[in-house]
């Protein structure tokens, strides 16, 4: 092999270290080709397709031809993408809204801009099952039902990804949860969150970039999610999805609930008896085991964030939108879209907290107090390791070496 070639395949090796694609082995594959033979390379994190035909050989490459070839092409592919995420909290709608609710997230559809764009939903998109309430609502017990038709309406706002890890997906039971997977499949829309579901997709920019993908999961402390409560069980299945994606987002339902249950506490929280998780050790975990972004939900109102190993965890983005089901006193109405870029790898690498609040209606609509809200819960609770938030919602990790240990 010539010195020159050798550099080459030095480099080569140094740059696969470098990135995420030193999980894959370098492989050549040799295949038979007309009376004689051709040769087909799988490149290292490629699509695995054939050399295009100006590459194609009946003899065999040498080993430094091959290493070349992979270290001329090897760059472009191996540039890092990106990954834009907006997520909202809360969406849960009780019957059928106005023009069946086409215009209940008008006003905010400009935020919902990304490549994975994710939603709460609280409730189910059915038009059968049978209540969990029985009869009827006595004002102790709500059982969220709305026609299938609101999926479509959820998509042409913006949304990709729906959540369903919540107390309030099998309101109607496994024929409401059944009705609503499959409204949400027709308006394609990906769902997570349901025991053992995983939301891909695959992010693509441009063909010289490599794509990402990207995997959700959402887990929740009822028999029909995965699992909230059982920390170890949830690190499994994002150690899981990390093996297979670039990027790992995870969603959760947890802690207490109302308005006085701004502040996240350590430990387990509970609401009406009910057992909603540890927060924090479940967040910071699952980070631990490979997820990238921590979306937390369920209190129905905006709680604080903290960087942990270098990853964002928000830990509840609030109500955001509704319709004769929840309320908007107060606190409560506080809400916002979090706007968040990460490196095909999943570094964090901006974010933003565009603020809105749900009006009287249910409907979103910008403005408010939420990044005051947030700035001033996250210092309070998580110190050294809360975000810097700046007056235009501007997301910037601290400065602290707790926030990337």
């Amino acid at each position: 092999m010539s010195e020159r070639d050798q550099r080459r395949r030095d480099d080569l090796r140094r740059r696969r270290r470098r990135t995420r694609l030193e999980r894959l082995a370098l492989v050549v594959v040799v295949a038979a080709v007309a009376a004689a033979a051709a040769f087909v390379v799988l490149r290292d994190g490629g699509d695995g397709g054939e050399v295009p035909p100006a590459e194609a050989s009946t003899e065999a490459p040498t080993e430094s031809a091959a290493s070349a070839r992979e270290a001329d092409t090897e760059p472009a592919r191996a540039r890092p993408s990106r990954v834009e995420v907006a997520a909202a909290g809360d969406i849960a709608v009780l019957g059928t809204p106005p023009d069946g609710g086409a215009g209940l997230m008008a006003s905010v559809t400009h935020l919902l801009e990304g490549d994975v764009v994710l939603g709460n939903l609280e409730g189910t998109l059915a038009t059968g099952g049978a209540s969990k309430c029985g009869q009827g609502e006595d004002g102790s017990c709500f059982a969220f039902r709305t026609p299938p038709a609101l999926a479509g309406h959820l998509r042409s706002a913006g949304f990709t990804v729906m959540n369903l890890a919540n107390n309030h997906s099998f309101d109607y039971g496994q024929q409401g949860l059944d009705e609503t997977l499959a409204a949400l499949d027709d308006a394609d829309l990906l769902s997570t969150g349901t025991a053992g579901s995983v939301a891909t997709q695959t992010v693509r920019r441009a063909a010289s970039v490599r794509p990402v993908e990207v995997a959700v999961l959402g887990f929740a402390p009822y028999p029909q999610t995965d699992p909230l409560l059982d920390i170890p069980a949830a690190r499994a299945l994002v150690e899981r999805a990390d093996a297979q994606a670039d990027v790992v987002i995870v969603t959760f339902h947890g802690g207490a609930e109302g308005s006085g249950a701004v502040h996240v506490r350590p430990g387990e929280e509970t609401y009406l008896g009910e057992r909603r998780g540890d927060s924090i050790a479940f967040s910071r975990g699952v980070v631990d085991a490979g997820a990238d972004l921590v979306l937390g939900h369920g209190p129905h109102v905006m709680r604080g964030m903290e960087f942990y190993r270098g990853r964002l965890i928000a830990y509840s983005l609030g109500n955001f939108a509704t319709y004769r089901g929840l309320s908007t006193a107060g606190v409560l109405a506080l809400s916002g879209v979090l706007q968040i870029t990460l490196a095909g790898d999943g570094r964090f690498v901006s974010g933003r907290l565009r603020p809105a609040f749900v009006t009287a209606s249910g409907a979103p609509t910008p403005g408010g107090a939420a990044i005051e809200h947030v700035r001033a819960l996250s210092r309070q609770d998580f110190g050294a390791s809360a975000p810097r938030i700046d007056d235009a919602g501007r997301i910037r990790p601290p400065e602290s070496a707790q926030a990337s240990g």
